[in-house]
């Protein structure tokens, strides 16, 4: 449970933190992109229900192309429909959730997999703006985080995860730039790539395909970012490539 100081602090940063005011499903019911993302969110509900899809990791072939954002933001919209959703920061380099929401990275998933008498409980944000959503953020940066995500205490967890939550999403870093993703990936049932506009090339995005494949992940498909709202094109979700 969240303390109440740590309450009334992420209740200050609301309005002080850009970051959480750009997180659009969490302000703006209303706005053409939160409805994109319930789109991606009732997309993903199906799969939910007929594909027994519980955890997903969202990651791109580069930096930059928006993979926290989309995470963050159809994290808030799985718990707005009713899911109990666990968001984990596993990007254990360049760390962003923590950013996102105003959070503290410490303590988070790298004190639970290096203390042996930490529990999740322990370390583990519940939000009291939104119902249904915890975050677990990704802790103090590691000398090695492959070794951390390849270890049995993180498949483990990530077991105790799926029993625990409805719905559970892991921000990982780009396939391109380190394994992570393609060690996380083929422990969950899914995994979502995002393309971004202008930045992601199509030679790196089929790599990441064909490593992403390599590593025997289920690829659900992908999330294209960047068009525009009014065109109702800024995010789109597919079941192939």
């Amino acid at each position: 449970m969240v303390r109440k100081t740590k309450i009334e602090k992420f209740e200050k940063r609301i309005s002080q933190n850009p970051k959480i005011v750009n997180l659009v499903t969490y302000h703006d019911n209303f706005s053409p992109y939160t409805e994109q993302y319930r789109t991606l969110g009732t997309n993903l509900e199906t799969l939910c229900e007929k594909a027994a899809i519980k955890d997903i990791v969202i990651t791109s072939s580069l930096k930059g192309e928006g993979k926290t954002t989309t995470s963050s933001n159809l994290a808030v919209i799985m718990a707005k429909a009713g899911f109990k959703t666990l968001l984990v920061d596993t990007d254990l380099r360049k760390p962003k959730v923590n950013q996102t929401f105003g959070l503290s990275k410490n303590p988070g998933l790298t004190n639970l997999l290096t203390t042996p008498k930490l529990n999740e409980e322990q370390v583990i944000n519940t939000l009291p703006e939104v119902e249904n959503l915890s975050i677990l953020c990704s802790g103090f940066i590691p000398s090695n985080p492959t070794e951390l995500l390849n270890s049995n205490k993180m498949s483990k967890l990530i077991a105790k995860f799926r029993e625990e939550y409805d719905f559970v999403i892991y921000d990982i870093p780009p396939v391109l730039m380190v394994t992570d993703a393609l060690i996380v990936s083929k422990k969950v049932d899914g995994t979502l790539i995002v393309v971004r506009e202008q930045i992601s090339e199509k030679r790196a995005v089929k790599r990441t395909k064909q490593l992403l494949d390599l590593a025997d992940a289920n690829i659900l498909g992908a999330v294209y970012n960047g068009g525009h709202a009014k065109e109702g094109d800024y995010y789109y979700y597919q079941y192939r490539y």
